[in-house]
């Protein structure tokens, strides 16, 4: 535990509940499903044909020149960090760019650019190739964009740790500022590989929701019926910032991030470990980081990705680590799983949980699992007052990140 206070004071997120994060909040908290059927050409071979688009293009935000020199993902990232660097009210408060830094991960980055500019390089030759090919498709694309666009010089940074990647480059953001180097961060995570290389790799893992004919049913953690996550696109980003030069600017506060946990399993390249006894390290560890006792956590926002091994064993890691008394949420119900970005929108969802003493549903539970002796907000949105609240996010490669938000 740090003596320096993080807090957030920007939001900004493109989903496929929404453009932003006022109508991504509105469809969780109204219980909307994200996820449709995809009805590309190149989705009719595939054992899955839904996924979780997004809501509204970045082609209707960004203009078609610049969109041509960014990757599907570079470009959402950029649009929630305009969002998030608008809101927080940094645009035009004359901040010294030497203290502002940008933590932005994806967990499979350009992968679009890359299977594209191959296809081209396959029917065309390398001289049709794109110039822009590389700057595209590198992982630390997304951050880069953020931070030049920004004007952020006290380092860019992009983190890669599968499904716990917007979580951990939180993490890494109140790092960053408790270490003094900058004091403000722009931190977050980005995903678009909604392609039929993804979605094939994941559907051969049997990962992936077959549930064809009910696309908006199909993502349903904690369910008996549940056969695998949908595959999400967007992204989220947060401004954190020194809570003393936060207050010395006036700037509107949503939530303190008080505490981080990151810990590895060393078990398995996919699977979870059985008893999640990687997760409840990292939420011990988040929960003494944080300051705050586990009777104050009152909300989980759990990374219940709707796969029949993974939901059970973080409920046991819950169990273990927080108590029986919070009141659970798998906002991936509704938005699908945006893999890079889902720590990242699940902790915007866990903030405004916070600041509107507001859980919102999981949907599709219509049959809970045996041992799911945790309490669920399912089905609709519920009203309860969360001083404090856990996000949790766990990565392929065994990687669990666990974060605490408390009241401003």
């Amino acid at each position: 535990m740090s003596g320096i206070d993080v807090v957030v004071t920007g939001l900004g997120a493109t989903t496929p509940l929404g453009g932003d994060v006022a109508s991504t909040w509105d469809a969780m908290l109204a219980g909307r499903s994200g996820v449709s059927a995809l009805t590309q050409e190149w989705a009719a071979q595939l054992p899955v044909r839904i996924a979780a688009s997004l809501a509204v293009d970045p082609s209707e935000v960004i203009e078609r020149v610049k969109m041509r020199r960014l990757d599907r993902s570079e470009a959402i990232a950029l649009i929630a960090a305009h969002q998030a660097w608008a809101d927080s009210g940094l645009k035009d408060s004359g901040i010294d760019s030497e203290r502002v830094a940008v933590s932005v991960g994806s967990g499979i980055g350009g992968a679009q650019t890359l299977l594209n500019q191959d296809d081209i390089l396959e029917a065309h030759g390398p001289r049709r190739v794109s110039p822009h090919t590389v700057p595209m498709l590198m992982p630390n694309g997304p951050a880069a964009w953020v931070g030049l666009e920004l004007n952020a010089k006290a380092g860019v940074h992009s983190v890669a740790s599968a499904c716990a990647t917007g979580a951990e480059a939180l993490a890494l953001g109140l790092d960053i500022i408790r270490s003094g180097r900058a004091d403000v961060v722009v931190a977050g995570g980005t995903e678009a590989v909604i392609h039929p290389l993804p979605i094939a790799g994941f559907a051969a893992m049997r990962a992936m929701s077959t549930r064809n004919d009910d696309p908006e049913r199909a993502s349903r953690p904690w369910d008996k019926g549940r056969d695998g996550f949908v595959l999400g696109e967007g992204a989220g980003i947060l401004v954190l910032e020194r809570a003393d030069h936060a207050a010395a600017r006036g700037a509107h506060v949503y939530a303190r991030l008080a505490g981080a946990g990151i810990t590895s399993d060393g078990y398995d390249i996919v699977q979870p470990h059985p008893e999640g006894l990687g997760a409840v390290r990292a939420i011990r560890k988040a929960i003494e980081d944080s300051g705050v006792s586990a009777s104050d956590i009152t909300h989980v926002n759990a990374h219940a990705t709707s796969t029949p091994v993974g939901d059970m064993a973080e409920i046991g890691a819950l169990r273990a680590a927080v108590g029986d008394h919070p009141i659970l949420t798998a906002t991936k119900s509704m938005s699908g799983h945006l893999l890079g970005a889902a720590g990242a929108l699940e902790s915007i969802a866990t903030i405004l949980a916070i600041r509107d003493s507001m859980v919102p549903p999981t949907i599709n539970l219509d049959d809970p699992e045996d041992g799911l002796d945790l309490e669920v907000a399912a089905h609709k949105a519920r009203p309860l007052d969360i001083p404090a609240a856990l996000n949790n996010s766990f990565g392929f490669g065994g990687h669990n990140v666990a974060l605490v938000f408390t009241r401003a």
